[in-house]
């Protein structure tokens, strides 16, 4: 979803999940981290809403009084929606210099997560529907830092959990290996996809990282 600010410009909002992991200002440090992630081809961050509120629920025959909090990360609006909507069957889709424009604007924002700080940050959830395109086609990665913690209604139902897959190393797949290579993989499914068409890459879920090479290499042909 998406606000107006007071001087009127858009934002985008996320709601994010309770993080028993983090405390209040845990999330503050990790949220001024971020706010240093700076480059042409990242989602800046804006802000962030922090709610709590005692709300009356009905449980077990009986209401009863519940704290209830809740946190909106606010970033940058972009026009052109995300790079999934731009995708299609059809190898090619958007003209050649356009792909190019967006391969390459990938590339430079997930070496700059990746070596532009003294600690990488590292996205470990990058496919096209985190990245998102200004109204000149620019691409922005978006989701990093926080990814982890967006509202399950929106990002894990079934059918994005088979997608997501497909992003994901065979390391990962069968082992649940994270590594520094992880994006790297993630990046080259979506340049597969932007060159050869969303149905392009097969679904490796199953495939022995071993045999993986075979079906990567007859796409590439």
């Amino acid at each position: 979803m998406h606000g107006v600010q007071d001087n009127g410009e858009c934002i985008a909002v996320k709601k994010l999940h309770p993080m028993p992991v983090l405390d209040d200002e845990e999330f503050k440090s990790e949220f001024s981290n971020l706010l240093r992630v700076k480059h042409q081809n990242t989602i800046p961050l804006v802000g962030y809403c922090h709610h709590t509120a005692q709300v009356l629920l009905e449980h077990n025959g009986k209401h009863v009084s519940a704290r209830v909090e809740e946190i909106y990360l606010c970033s940058e609006y972009l026009e052109g929606g995300t790079l999934d909507k731009h995708l299609s069957n059809e190898p090619c889709a958007l003209v050649w210099h356009t792909c190019y424009k967006i391969i390459k604007g990938i590339c430079e924002g997930l070496h700059y997560l990746h070596k532009g700080f003294e600690y990488p940050i590292y996205h470990l959830e990058l496919k096209p529907t985190k990245i998102l395109l200004d109204n000149e086609m620019m691409p922005k990665i978006g989701g990093f830092g926080f990814s982890g913690f967006l509202d399950t209604t929106e990002t894990f139902n079934t059918s994005e959990v088979m997608r997501t897959s497909l992003y994901m190393p065979p390391e990962y797949i069968s082992k649940r290996q994270i590594t520094p290579k992880f994006d790297v993989f993630s990046l080259g499914v979506i340049i597969l996809q932007i060159m050869a068409g969303k149905e392009s890459y097969p679904k490796c879920a199953d495939i022995p990282p071993e045999e993986f090479i075979e079906p990567v290499r007859k796409i590439t042909i």
